[in-house]
């Protein structure tokens, strides 16, 4: 397959447990196969949950964990993650699902850094917007309102289980931030995807031979590009923290008993914003999903092969949680793991 001069970014943003994934495999079930697509996942827990999710063959995926790829804490990642697919696998598409809690303020500024050489053509960012959740997410959570102000499309999700009311009142508050913002409404991240990825497709993009470089530029060296890295994050207006002071911990689950899962669920403290994760239990493997205050248990949908962390839960929220989640786990049989808070290096291990 030839490799594309120019790779076209898009950008999925939304706060946790709004519908991002289900909407990246929306798009790659629908993605032309004679097209190369890349996939970024940024995830804040200590392990990739979503990326085991991510549906299709062959998929070219980059994941990056432990924080926001917009903070200091991963930058360094993110922008050798990107110099890679500008020098060897230079993609059609690269799709990027940042983390629930992310601040893009600084993307398109990433993307035009000079050692890039031009090759990334920002297209559109999406912002997926959980209905039933987004009113109490949005008071709290300062991440949230700076996805929706440097964001171009809103996905209004899961409106099958909110009145017109609540979807009115989101249409109203994303509108203080634009003139004119595109809205759709939907239930499982579902729109019409054509006039954002395939039409433009369709023609064909410019290619290079595999082995080639725009504009004859050499490849810089590990040490070089360290260098330019640690350069770049001395600079004074970097975004160096997170916008919201939220943590992350991972538990190991060692039961078997499908009830302790529930009863952990039914006890979590209210500030807790996000858990995830596959427990094994009866003889079924099942993804456990809690978004503030909801959570379902369910059949993953798919081949179990793919699941690399088994009976491991990472929980998101405030920091005064943490206790609380710890009380709850006390009924079960579960091991306390690795604290994550991004931009810090203070940690705990697996205890």
């Amino acid at each position: 397959m030839p490799t594309a001069e120019k790779t076209k970014v898009f950008l999925i943003t939304g706060f946790l447990g709004s519908g991002k994934t289900t909407f990246l495999n929306r798009i790659i079930a629908r993605f032309p196969k004679d097209k190369k697509l890349t996939i970024l996942m940024n995830e804040f827990g200590e392990i990739g949950i979503d990326g085991t999710l991510v549906e299709g063959d062959a998929i070219d995926m980059m994941e990056i964990s432990r924080g926001s790829i917009f903070c200091v804490c991963v930058k360094t990642d993110f922008i050798k993650g990107l110099y890679e697919l500008n020098t060897k696998v230079k993609p059609d598409i690269l799709l990027m699902e940042s983390t629930g809690v992310a601040n893009p303020s600084d993307l398109k500024r990433d993307l035009k850094l000079p050692i890039f050489n031009d090759r990334f053509q920002f297209k559109e960012q999406f912002c997926i917007l959980d209905a039933v959740h987004f009113q109490d997410a949005f008071q709290a959570y300062a991440s949230l309102e700076k996805q929706i102000a440097s964001s171009t499309v809103f996905i209004i999700n899961k409106v099958d289980l909110v009145t017109r009311e609540s979807i009115d009142n989101i249409k109203q508050i994303v509108s203080q931030f634009h003139p004119y913002p595109v809205f759709f409404e939907t239930s499982y991240s579902d729109i019409p995807l054509e006039a954002f990825f395939f039409d433009e497709l369709q023609g064909g993009s410019s290619s290079l031979p595999p082995d080639s470089s725009l504009g004859g530029e050499r490849i810089l060296s590990a040490e070089e590009l360290d260098n330019y890295i640690d350069d770049l994050l001395d600079q004074p207006d970097l975004e160096t923290t997170p916008p919201d002071a939220l943590v992350s911990v991972t538990y190991k689950w060692s039961g078997r008993d499908i009830e302790q899962i529930k009863l952990m669920a039914e006890s979590l403290p209210a500030a807790v914003v996000r858990a995830k994760g596959f427990v094994e239990a009866g003889g079924g493997v099942y993804i456990f999903s809690y978004v503030m205050g909801d959570w379902t248990l369910e059949d993953p949908g798919i081949p179990l092969e793919r699941i690399k962390h088994k009976n491991i839960v990472v929980f998101i929220g405030p920091i005064d949680s943490m206790e609380g989640i710890d009380r709850a786990l006390q009924t079960g049989n579960w091991l306390k793991g690795e604290l994550i808070q991004p931009g810090s290096k203070d940690k705990t291990e697996w205890s």
